[in-house]
């Protein structure tokens, strides 16, 4: 079965720390299945010196989640759902939200 979360998503959390909260999906690692969620999942790392960051030292970053632990909202609905696909009239595939048939895709 394929992913069916992709970047810019809003997601919810279903374990964890954070369970409960919702956030826009930064990036998705199809390889590992896991994904990165705005404000998310925070932890602590240290960085060095470089040229994009002069001071270096501890900083907060948002860690990847398990794709499972997370699940799509649907915008109209405003609940978590389960992603379907459709295929429409011309031919495109898109997906679509499994409670109210909402389109999740930008067409």
């Amino acid at each position: 079965m394929g992913i069916r979360i992709k970047k810019n998503d809003r997601v919810k959390v279903l374990t964890g720390k954070d369970k409960g909260k919702t956030g826009k999906v930064l990036f998705v690692d199809k390889k590992n299945s896991r994904v990165v969620v705005e404000g998310i999942n925070i932890v602590k790392k240290t960085r060095r010196p470089d040229q994009q960051n002069q001071k270096g030292g501890i900083m907060d970053i948002e860690a990847p989640l398990n794709i499972s632990n997370v699940m799509v909202v649907c915008t109209k609905c405003d609940e978590t759902v389960r992603v379907k696909k459709r295929k429409l009239e011309n031919g495109k595939n898109v997906r679509t939200c499994g409670k109210c048939g909402e389109i999740l895709d930008k067409v």
